[in-house]
């Protein structure tokens, strides 16, 4: 989608899922928990100051995909894996500053980066704990590297995918992801599909006005 497009949006977009809010609704004390202390947790980590001096020192290293994530976006990323505390993190896309972000939230983890394919080297057996897959221009890619992670989840595995209300192709991704047979809870922000694989848990799709 283009990114102009979709600041026009936004405000419709917001106001559509208004109800959704601060985990208003929301029974599941794991669900209601993540929502309000994950996602719309506003407290200022120690470590995010630091992260966009490191960002504006390395841009004119990068192309101009390398600061396309909103601020808010690559801060949630931090918050998730801080909370997940992976020990393997799979960043799969285009490079761009929330690995940066990936890494500090969980710093001696294993990460390993791929923008293609040919990249994504998995060690045997390992499992991938923590997936961020963000190309939602290359559909085909999403889906081969979600078929790929996917039999490496655990209990605890988290994968967040970037986009999937943003074409018509990566809503019908988004929903055959979603309700997969592993697929546990599933959280739907607009910007980012969250997945968990907890399957103790019941199965529910939560809308999150982020």
């Amino acid at each position: 989608m283009n990114r102009i497009l979709l600041a026009l949006k936004r405000p419709f977009i917001w106001l559509y899922r208004f109800r959704h809010r601060c985990g208003y609704g929301v029974h599941s004390p794991f669900a209601f928990n993540l929502i309000t202390h994950v996602i719309y947790e506003s407290t200022p980590y120690y470590k995010y100051e630091e992260l966009v001096t490191v960002q504006k020192k390395l841009a004119p290293q990068k192309d101009r995909t390398w600061s396309y994530e909103s601020l808010k976006v690559k801060r949630l990323l931090f918050r998730l894996v801080n909370y997940v505390q992976p020990t393997t993190v799979v960043d799969a896309g285009r490079q761009s500053a929330s690995s940066l972000y990936l890494k500090a939230a969980k710093e001696g983890a294993d990460y390993t980066a791929a923008s293609e394919l040919s990249e994504l080297f998995l060690e045997s057996g390992a499992p991938v704990d923590f997936l961020y897959l963000h190309d939602y221009r290359r559909p085909e890619f999403v889906e081969e590297v979600f078929r790929i992670c996917i039999s490496r989840t655990t209990k605890t595995s988290v994968f967040v995918i970037e986009g999937i209300r943003y074409t018509s192709r990566m809503r019908a991704v988004w929903k055959c992801i979603s309700q997969h047979e592993k697929a546990g809870i599933t959280f739907d922000l607009y910007d980012l599909g969250i997945i968990f694989f907890d399957k103790t848990k019941i199965k529910q799709d939560y809308i999150v006005n982020f």
